[in-house]
């Protein structure tokens, strides 16, 4: 089935036959938009439940550079015929449902930072590939405004993961092991 007979389901009930690549970029801004804000929902959670203040600072960063992320979209659907809303990233709400997990379980402090470290991972990649399919589908539509705001955001989604794993290979890791010993 190509793309002229997808179609996908908004929130609010409507359906938006995706049979343009306009319209699949629009539909991949949104799921972005949606991601971005349940993120910013669910960062503070993180924050406070590390317990390393390293950590506890790139949650708060990445909080901050998050809210800059959103701007950015809705700055990208001022120029379009489409606006944010109507739909739900699922896959970031399973994402985030994980790292919720991940806070309530009955855990050692390093360890359990060693999980919150892995789980915003596992979102970091999600964002980079939903921010990859948008700047190659801008790229396509020459949307050149929206080219420079997608690549923008997917180096700092980037620079977010490797940050993480420097810290994870820095301290955490080795405290955890430390911890399960």
């Amino acid at each position: 089935m190509g793309i002229r007979g997808l179609a996908f389901r908004m929130r609010d009930g409507l359906n938006m036959k995706l049979d343009t690549l306009d319209k699949l970029f629009a539909h991949e801004l949104k799921d972005l938009h949606s991601a971005e804000n349940q993120i910013l929902k669910a960062l503070p959670e993180m924050e406070k439940a590390a317990s390393h203040e390293e950590l506890k600072a790139a949650f708060k960063k990445h909080m901050n550079e998050t809210k800059v992320h959103v701007q950015r979209l809705e700055k990208i659907f001022k120029g379009l015929d489409f606006a944010p809303g109507g739909h739900k990233c699922k896959g970031a709400e399973g994402l985030i449902a994980e790292a919720k997990d991940l806070i309530s379980a009955d855990a050692d402090d390093w360890v359990r930072d060693a999980g919150l470290i892995g789980a915003a991972q596992r979102v970091e990649h999600y964002e980079m590939a939903g921010y990859g399919t948008a700047v190659a589908l801008a790229e396509k539509l020459g949307n050149h405004e929206a080219i420079e705001l997608l690549r923008m955001t997917l180096e700092e989604e980037g620079k977010t993961d490797r940050d993480l794993t420097a810290l994870a290979e820095r301290v955490i890791n080795f405290k955890a092991l430390k911890a399960s010993l």
